[in-house]
């Protein structure tokens, strides 16, 4: 085996392994919110699927990647590696951006605190230790 292609293999194992804890990151979030309402749990759950969906798109531009030189694209497809990276750079500008826009002015207009479960968060951050 090449290096190019085993050093691509492990880079989907380290993508895929993000995937997963991400997506459990994000379920231990949306639990928290729905004891709490804490705004900021669900700005993290929000945060941890858009996580999820880097992994899911970096996934994608490197399996489009490997797609093999044709007469449309004689150097092969290998930038869209990088097209899909920019696509996710953008997705989380943009969800990121426009969610803690939402929040802020939320926050202005019926600012509260959590009044109980507050062990919920810190369960949540132990629980994001381990799986990370």
């Amino acid at each position: 085996m090449s290096q190019s292609s085993h050093s691509g293999h492990s880079g989907a194992g380290a993508i895929i392994a993000a995937l997963g804890a991400n997506l459990g990151i994000a379920v231990l979030k949306f639990l928290a919110f729905a004891l709490t309402r804490s705004s900021s749990m669900l700005a993290e759950g929000i945060h941890s699927v858009a996580d999820s969906g880097n992994q899911v798109l970096l996934l994608l531009g490197g399996r489009a990647s490997r797609k093999q030189a044709d007469e449309e694209h004689p150097f092969g497809y290998g930038r869209n590696r990088y097209i899909y990276a920019f696509i996710v750079s953008i997705i989380i500008f943009a969800l990121g951006g426009l969610f803690a826009l939402y929040e802020g002015f939320e926050k202005l207009h019926d600012p509260h605190g959590i009044t109980e479960w507050q062990w919920v968060p810190v369960a949540v951050l132990v629980g994001s230790i381990l799986l990370e």
